[in-house]
């Protein structure tokens, strides 16, 4: 199953305490797009998931100036 979290709109610590809440609530193997700014979001998240034990499977920019990222956890 495919959730999604758009955390354009929070900024860093917040980002990656979302990001860990929503993984909280999955169950393994579930992915997770997740919708955030470039910038300090962009190179935190991704890192932090990764030291956390998820997997970052990709890492795509959007039109709009914004990146998404799909974890798997």
């Amino acid at each position: 199953m495919k959730h999604f979290l758009d955390i354009t709109r929070e900024t860093c610590p917040m980002t990656f305490v979302k990001v860990k809440l929503k993984l909280a609530q999955m169950d393994q193997g579930e992915q997770l797009e997740v919708l955030l700014n470039k910038g300090e979001p962009l190179a935190n998240v991704p890192r932090s998931c990764e030291e956390q034990g998820f997997t970052v499977l990709s890492n795509e920019p959007t039109d709009d100036d914004k990146h998404l990222i799909l974890i798997e956890k």
